[in-house]
């Protein structure tokens, strides 16, 4: 575990142990002992009660690699005495932290082990001697040197142990295995003879049985640290390290991973094997025999209770504990028509791949035994290929089998929990949330035990993966990478209420919505982390910003390592709207009130829906009708629970709704238009209201929503603007406003006379007529009896025949409108849970 070395680490005593404790082993690994500061502060951390506190250490942090690239560079050739010399002095600074005399016993061990190292080097270098016994001890020298730096800074009272003395091993397939009956006679004779209480054990090394030095493989320290608990009967093991626990991920990759209170033997074994750096795979062998609880905890910050690893572990709110990767699999699949029932196939497989030295990570078979693949080190692969198509060259000549097919850049996520055994549910939340991100499986795997679920994917979707897997089993938020464009009143309007949700979102729903990229019609600014949304606006002013590409935007908003993407569209851009058919497809979601889309071509109308369903992505417009009412929500709920629709009517403009429920003849229209001009009710060119194009958008959205292929060439539009204003300039038309009151007025007098009052009303009728105009009303419509900016909708329908199902209430201004977008935001977000 790689860990920044600290200067100073402030002397911190741990909580008490149990009284009762006889035996209480302490593991510190190469992050725990990076300086002599790291090393002073150890005392505090076995400061309990237990009647005999072995002391297990790994060398100095990064002294092991060190001595590997010393091996290497002696073996090959090279200069090897500068690393040496490094290497010594450090060694040599560390110990006068505990020894001020330089001609001290201290010094003077320090100097003894590394003249021996230089002789091994030598020996390495010329060729001389038992290599593999050569490299053992090179590589094994910073252990023998870090526990002579402990037992000093421990003080009097403390012994050292040579782990060489005591403990023998056996290599073999499975690693390394302890002669426990030759190891505990040993270690009975060596604590005869010295009687300690306190000692301090050297990891890593050993001897085999021949006498030879040995290692247990490269983070073989805790290996160690289990066998000596196994072999002095401890009633606990402490392993220190630099991390407050076993995180329920890497933290690297998911910044939101949580520490684990407790698990059991299993759910350790299981993520250890899968990756989980923490923890070695072959740590708890020796003590799960004997039920010795292991403790993970934080030399750096021991006040945290760390993770308690014990036989069973309490049911926790998630089934599954925790989430690994491994990383640079390949995946070796056997297939044909002539493996299909016949006995013996997966043995001669498999046979052939031990014969080859090719480890097998993983394994899966379909019932239907037509092929059959493994997950294999991508450094094996080739090897391994070739191993199988040798054992099955009769079956590929004959063409029972079709030959062996190897897939490269892939790794293997598992997820592990013993809740997940005899919990339905558990594979399709995993399948779910890894679909959502997009993330495509080439195999699965699961054990009988159901612990553990494996699943083989691309290499470049790992993080995204594990994010998304890890977030699905609510081990953290659901993270949403999001770029927002079009900053205009919506926008602004929408990114305020992010800046003022969006901290409680992330704590009570699990939500985090993470603006990544903000854009106009002429800039856009990207942000690899996330963008405070009350600030978004000022960065894409200021020097952060760049001309607008929105395909670079999109790239950035689709980020390889965040699990879900959306693109939030407040523009009222053509060209923005024509490019939802791509984003879809990239798995990219839409949120827009733009009304371009819904209205536009048909054609693009119809690639939005395939590439909906292609991309598994979202597009929701909730605001593009009635801004923040549930217009479209309720017509999709009527028509999904098997209603049918016969019309629509109603008032779909807030700002024709205002001028009309003001217009009542005490004052001109002319006066009403520019009313609402200053108020902000209408665009700064009325005309836009006032053509009726933006209402016919909203009943062909709504037409079509209803599954009928309406365009805007079919709907008949009224325009309140006279022929002859429509083609001037906007200052023009404001000046020459009173050539619409004479006829407007004429109208509302007509209207009267019949008992009536004047409305702009779109409609669709059952046989698919659409019409958007100015109409006389009676006095008991329900349009007649709104307020200010209300839109009304009006859905006819069988069950709603008689008296029609009714949606009222404001339908303009930003805010509202904003509102309608971000419910749809959120509707995505919770969805993705």
């Amino acid at each position: 575990m790689s860990s920044a070395v600290l200067s100073e680490v402030p002397l911190a005593a741990a909580p008490a142990q149990p009284p009762a404790l006889a035996c209480h082993v302490h593991k510190f690994g190469g992050s725990s002992l990076a300086d002599a500061a790291c090393i002073r502060a150890l005392a505090g951390l076995v400061a309990d009660d237990a009647r005999l506190r072995p002391v297990v250490v790994s060398a100095m942090h990064g002294t092991t690699n060190a001595l590997v690239a010393l091996a290497d560079a002696a073996r090959g050739g090279a200069d090897w005495k500068p690393g040496w010399d490094v290497l010594r002095q450090r060694h040599l600074d560390t110990a006068s932290a505990f020894e001020a005399a330089p001609a001290g016993s201290l010094h003077a061990a320090i100097e003894g082990e590394f003249a021996l190292l230089a002789d091994d080097l030598q020996a390495l270098a010329g060729g001389s001697g038992d290599m593999a016994k050569l490299d053992a001890r090179i590589h094994g020298a910073g252990e023998l040197l870090s526990s002579r730096l402990v037992q000093a800074a421990l003080g009097p009272g403390w012994q050292r142990l040579d782990a060489r003395d005591v403990l023998v091993v056996q290599a073999g397939e499975m690693g390394a295995s302890v002669d426990w009956d030759a190891s505990r006679a040993r270690l009975a004779q060596w604590r005869l003879a010295n009687a300690p209480r306190d000692v301090v054990v050297t990891g890593f090394v050993a001897r085999d049985a021949q006498g030879r030095a040995t290692t247990l493989g490269r983070n073989g320290s805790d290996y160690s640290a289990a066998i000596f608990a196994n072999l002095f009967d401890a009633d606990a093991l402490t392993i220190w390290t630099d991390v407050d626990g076993v995180l329920s991920a890497d933290p690297r990759l998911v910044p939101d991973a949580v520490c684990l209170d407790a698990m059991s033997y299993a759910e350790a074994c299981e993520l250890a094997y899968f990756g989980a750096k923490v923890l070695h795979p072959q740590t708890l062998a020796p003590v799960q025999g004997r039920g010795v609880p292991v403790r993970i905890r934080n030399s750096r910050n021991p006040a945290a209770p760390g993770t308690l690893i014990a036989p069973d572990s309490a049911p926790a709110a998630s089934p599954v504990k925790g989430l690994s990767l491994v990383p640079d699999v390949a995946v070796l699949e056997l297939v044909g028509n002539g493996l299909v029932g016949v006995p013996g196939m997966a043995e001669r497989m498999f046979a052939a791949l031990n014969r080859a030295g090719v480890s097998v990570t993983m394994i899966s078979q379909g019932s239907s035994e037509h092929s059959i693949c493994c997950v294999v080190r991508a450094d094996q692969a080739e090897r391994g290929r070739d191993a199988i198509v040798a054992a099955f060259a009769d079956a590929i000549v004959d063409g029972q089998a079709q030959g062996v097919a190897v897939t490269h850049d892939l790794c293997v996520l598992a997820a592990v929990g013993d809740g997940m055994v005899g919990t339905q549910g558990v594979a399709a939340r995993l399948f779910d949330g890894l679909a959502q991100a997009r993330v495509n499986i080439r195999a699965i795997a699961q054990g009988a035990s159901e612990r553990n679920i494996s699943v083989a994917i691309a290499q470049a979707d790992a993080t995204r993966a594990l994010r998304a897997a890890h977030a699905a089993f609510w081990l953290s938020p659901q993270t949403v990478s999001v770029g927002v464009i079009g900053p205009g009143q919506v926008g602004k309007a929408l990114l305020a209420q992010l800046a003022g949700v969006l901290p409680g979102l992330r704590a009570q729903s699990g939500v985090d919505l993470r603006l990544r990229g903000v854009a106009s019609s002429r800039r856009m600014h990207l942000s690899d982390g996330a963008l405070d949304p009350a600030h978004a606006v000022d960065a894409l002013r200021g020097e952060a910003g760049q001309p607008c590409d929105l395909d670079a935007f999109a790239a950035h908003i689709r980020a390889s390592h965040l699990p879900h993407a959306m693109i939030v569209d407040c523009s009222a851009s053509d060209a923005v709207a024509a490019r939802y058919p791509q984003w879809l497809a990239a798995g990219i979601h839409v949120v827009t009130p733009n009304k371009h889309a819904g209205s536009g071509d048909w054609a693009r109308y119809a690639a939005i829906a395939a590439a909906r369903r292609s991309g598994q992505s979202r597009f929701l417009y909730e605001a593009t009708v009635g801004a923040g009412l549930p217009v479209i929500f309720t017509l999709r709920n009527l028509l999904d629970t098997g209603d049918t629709l016969h019309g629509i009517d109603g008032m779909l403009s807030g700002t024709l709704a205002w001028l009309f429920n003001s217009f009542d003849g005490s004052r001109p229209f002319s006066a009403l238009v520019r009313e609402a001009r200053a108020l902000g009710y209408t665009e700064p060119d009325p005309r836009d209201d006032l053509s009726g194009l933006d209402v016919a958008r909203k009943l062909v959205i709504l037409a079509r929503e209803a599954g009928r292929p309406l365009s805007l060439d079919d709907v008949a539009v009224e325009s309140l603007v006279p022929e002859a204003l429509r083609e001037v300039p906007v200052e023009a038309f404001l000046d020459r406003l009173e050539e619409m009151d004479v006829p407007m007025q004429a109208r509302l007098d007509a209207a009267r006379a019949d008992g009536c009052g004047l409305r702009h009303i779109a409609k669709l009728d059952q046989g698919g007529h659409a019409s958007v105009g100015v109409r006389a009303l009676p006095a008991d419509h329900a349009c007649m009896h709104t307020r200010l900016t209300d839109n009304l909708v009006q859905f006819t329908t069988a069950r709603y025949a008689d008296n029609p199902l009714v949606v009222q209430g404001p339908g303009a201004g930003p805010q509202v409108t904003a509102a309608g977008v971000f419910g749809d935001v959120l509707a995505i977000a919770h969805a993705l849970r």
